[in-house]
């Protein structure tokens, strides 16, 4: 070590690349501590709790169709075609989603756009056998 305390180049180099390398050891070595520790009790705690239903209450999935089939019902004659066939479309994927909630076959996807009032009509209709109160 040169006199006054002073370091050689070499030295403070070395002092440079430990400053350096230290942090990256740590967070590192934290880092996969972390999930170390945590992935196994992170699973168990995830499979802990309540069932998160996948589909939304049936409730509201009927008053969206009462809702939708109003507005169909009530579309002015001078309505662009855009928002008529919008409003259809909403009202198809709620058909659909109320069909698959009370576990009836539906088809609306599958039939060409001409004959999907037809296919609406007999889903409609099946729902209402189901139980879906819809007027």
């Amino acid at each position: 070590m040169p006199l006054n305390g002073s370091v050689s180049p070499d030295g403070a180099l070395v002092r440079l690349a430990v400053i350096t390398a230290v942090p990256v050891v740590v967070f590192g070595a934290v880092s996969l501590l972390t999930r170390w520790l945590s992935g196994p009790h992170a699973l168990r705690r995830r499979h802990a709790g309540p069932a998160v239903p996948t589909r939304r209450p049936l409730e509201l999935v009927a008053a969206d169709v009462r809702r939708l089939a109003r507005e169909l019902a009530m579309v002015p004659s001078g309505t662009p075609v855009a928002r008529r066939r919008g409003l259809l479309a909403a009202y198809d994927d709620v058909l659909c989603e109320a069909a698959a909630a009370l576990e009836v076959p539906e088809h609306l996807a599958d039939v060409p756009l001409a004959g999907r009032e037809v296919e609406r009509i007999r889903l409609l209709a099946a729902l209402r056998s189901a139980g879906l109160v819809t007027d």
